[in-house]
């Protein structure tokens, strides 16, 4: 018997991190839905930074460890593509790639899902919104930043955006460094879940009202979402059915189809108990 043939994702990050992210155990799960029947499975490993994921597809490329490999966080000027195809090895970018190299892609609508929060946000009454984001250097950071001011522009809306790593740590001291402005925002939208429910529980604890004086919501929705307390509001995709996409678009390039883009499952925004009108201010 053959053994499986494997597909590799590389994470520079810190072990303990990946640990407490929902959104790549769900993706990694539905990636294996789709390529388990195939006899073919992921290789997750976690590395310290870039040089050492480069150094890692080198190796897998010269031992032939992978079959394809999986690139994700891509970010602005991404030399990885390029280093990928001087290796030889096939993969699949997940998410929007503009440089050279022709790889098969994964695309959400990170910019429409923003949109359509600021929306919501100013019909609620919101017109401070601060955001607290993912590193600025993510293709998919600029991506909802850019839709953000846009939206906001033509609907009167201020917008406040502070940087974080997507840790629970700096999710909370960016929301207080967005609260503690003289005119703070009413509303807070937050690039992942961990940073939305870490700076949560701080301000209930600090015994600000959610949604009553400052309302919140998270760009990915997860089982940590709907435990807070309150139940956070968040913009929601199907992580899971987002894996087998790229599992199916792996299989597809391990197959010979040409280069093309797949697209991700509609990114929808689930109201919960953190989200209300704004408060009114004397």
């Amino acid at each position: 018997m053959s053994p499986p043939r494997l597909v590799g994702m590389v994470l520079t990050d810190s072990a303990a991190q990946v640990g407490v992210e929902p959104f790549f155990m769900e993706l990694i799960g539905g990636m294996e839905q789709a390529l388990a029947p195939t006899g073919t499975s992921v290789l997750l490993l976690v590395v310290p930074d870039l040089a050492a994921e480069l150094a890692t597809y080198r190796r897998w490329a010269a031992e032939r460890t992978v079959a394809a490999v999986v690139v994700v966080n891509l970010v602005h000027d991404d030399g990885r593509p390029a280093e990928l195809a001087t290796a030889g090895l096939p993969a699949v970018l997940a998410g929007r790639y503009a440089g050279p190299a022709t790889f098969t892609s994964v695309i959400t609508d990170d910019a429409g899902a923003m949109t359509a929060a600021v929306r919501l946000l100013h019909s609620l009454g919101h017109r401070i919104v601060g955001r607290v984001s993912g590193p600025a250097e993510l293709v998919h950071t600029a991506e909802r930043s850019t839709a953000m001011h846009e939206a906001a522009r033509g609907l009167g809306v201020e917008v406040r955006i502070v940087e974080a790593d997507y840790s629970a740590d700096l999710g909370v001291f960016a929301a207080r460094e967005l609260l503690a402005a003289a005119d703070p925002p009413t509303a807070v939208i937050f690039d992942n879940d961990v940073m939305a429910v870490a700076a949560e529980a701080d301000l209930v604890r600090a015994g600000v009202r959610v949604p009553g004086q400052v309302s919140l919501l998270a760009c990915d929705d997860s089982a940590l979402c709907e435990l807070a307390v309150p139940p956070l509001s968040a913009m929601s995709t199907d992580v899971h059915d987002h894996g087998v996409t790229i599992g199916v678009a792996v299989l597809d390039v391990l197959n010979g189809a040409p280069r093309r883009e797949h697209f991700g499952p509609t990114i929808r925004i689930l109201t919960r108990d953190s989200t209300g009108p704004a408060p009114q201010r004397i």
